[in-house]
């Protein structure tokens, strides 16, 4: 008797429809352009201009340190990152025109007058802090700045940021910047 062979799959088109789906979902999935840590960076400087040191009042800045044993502390005060949202708000805001707190100064934004805060947040990090704490501590920063925004829009608006048009955000951003300063990353136990 003599053997059946087998029917074989035809596998010689197998690599020409992998290639074929790999351009279908590398042309028909869209990638976010609103990924990342937005931060505004210092403008480069002109190699002719004389460099001053500009000087911040300290009231108007309050220091975020977060250190290798991922302790937080913001001020001079060690603080839960759960609450540090609500500092960062308070800081900000000065609602009840504290001097310890940033100065409000007015500037004309597209005709009108408004009280921007000077506030500035300098964030500061040991080399050895984990990353899930500076991430946490990152994401706590930009909602209290989202979230001022948003109060700020419900005021004026009577929607919030997201839902307000291009202009009025572009207003909002500048009523309310999100001015975070980052310091490069030290160890904090060595001796300079």
């Amino acid at each position: 008797m003599a053997k059946k062979k087998t029917p074989q799959i035809n596998s010689s088109s197998t690599a020409d429809i992998a290639f074929l789906l790999l351009c279908y979902f590398l042309m028909t999935t869209t990638m976010g352009d609103q990924s990342g840590l937005q931060r505004r960076l210092p403008p480069i400087p002109d190699p002719n201009q004389k460099q001053e040191d500009v000087k911040v009042n300290r009231r108007n800045i309050i220091i975020v340190k977060i250190n290798s044993a991922d302790k937080l502390f913001a001020g001079n005060e060690a603080i839960d990152v759960a609450f540090l949202k609500d500092k960062i708000k308070e800081f900000l805001s000065n609602p009840k025109d504290d001097p310890n707190l940033p100065e409000k100064e007015m500037k004309e934004i597209e005709g009108k007058m408004y009280p921007v805060s000077k506030g500035v947040i300098s964030l500061q990090n040991d080399r050895g802090t984990s990353y899930q704490a500076y991430i946490a501590v990152q994401n706590e920063l930009v909602k209290a700045v989202n979230e001022l925004r948003d109060e700020y829009c419900m005021q004026n608006y009577g929607k919030k940021f997201l839902f307000i048009s291009e202009d009025e955000q572009n207003i909002v951003k500048k009523v309310i910047p999100q001015n975070i300063s980052e310091a490069e990353p030290k160890d904090v136990g060595k001796k300079r």
